[in-house]
């Protein structure tokens, strides 16, 4: 299963970290909204839960 986005916690104010550290090109952000993720691409490294600032990200069970 692929790594969710808690839109609750992401500001949708900046551009996201996450997506520059995404290895599989997994996440994409359109604007300033909150990102989307390619769940065919990604592979629940848990890279972007790392870098983002606001726990936006969580692994799905």
């Amino acid at each position: 299963m692929p790594v969710t986005i808690i839109e609750s916690r992401c500001p949708q104010n900046h551009p996201c970290p996450s997506v520059k550290v995404c290895p599989t090109g997994a996440l994409s952000q359109d604007g300033n909204k909150a990102p989307t993720v390619d769940a065919e691409k990604c592979t629940d490294c848990g890279a972007c839960m790392d870098v983002c600032p606001m726990c936006a990200f969580k692994m799905s069970e």
